[in-house]
């Protein structure tokens, strides 16, 4: 899915909760897009990792330094044509309306899924700095997607695969609004 000068590289935010399979269904995503992946937890400021890892949730001042760089990703990607998939939670609104700041055509998929399910994935993770006693605050503070927000939501419990395909089928779906 390659920009032509008419159609915008895309760019894609997937969103969601730790535990929910957002850099997993990035990966396959940006593999079908032909995009680059960028995994939003690397983009962390040092002292946000520590936190997370203390079991501190972030508060909005902690996260605008954190999405401020990944808009500034995305506007480059968006400035060269350059197609790119980026994890981030993106719980709230206020923070994809300072992502879509980096273009009006960025598109969300929100992938969501039971407590449950989260709760088990982030138990059996050994490999990340977030602790599974922070799911709580991230259910609590995410704001699900709008209809007017470019967004689509696609179910945690599927297989990764499944929910790329999926998400590819409905972003071949969206008009561009080609404006920056």
């Amino acid at each position: 899915m390659n920009a032509t000068h008419d159609t915008p590289a895309p760019l894609v935010v997937v969103m969601g909760v730790s535990g929910c399979g957002k850099s997993t269904v990035g990966r396959l995503l940006a593999d079908q897009l032909r995009a680059e992946f960028v995994e939003g937890d690397e983009l962390h400021p040092p002292d946000n990792v520590a936190r997370m890892a203390a079991g501190v949730p972030l508060t909005d001042d902690d996260r605008r330094g954190w999405l401020l760089t990944i808009a500034a990703r995305l506007a480059a990607a968006r400035d060269a044509q350059h197609p790119l998939v980026v994890s981030c939670s993106a719980l709230k609104r206020s923070y994809r309306d300072l992502l879509r700041g980096a273009s009006h055509d960025l598109a969300f998929v929100h992938v969501h899924g039971e407590r449950s399910l989260l709760e088990a994935r982030l138990r059996a993770r050994t490999d990340h700095f977030m602790p599974p006693s922070l799911l709580a605050s991230q259910l609590q503070t995410l704001e699900l997607p709008g209809p007017d927000e470019r967004a689509q939501t696609f179910d945690a419990a599927l297989p990764p695969t499944l929910i790329a395909a999926q998400a590819t089928a409905w972003l071949a779906t969206l008009p561009s609004t080609t404006s920056p």
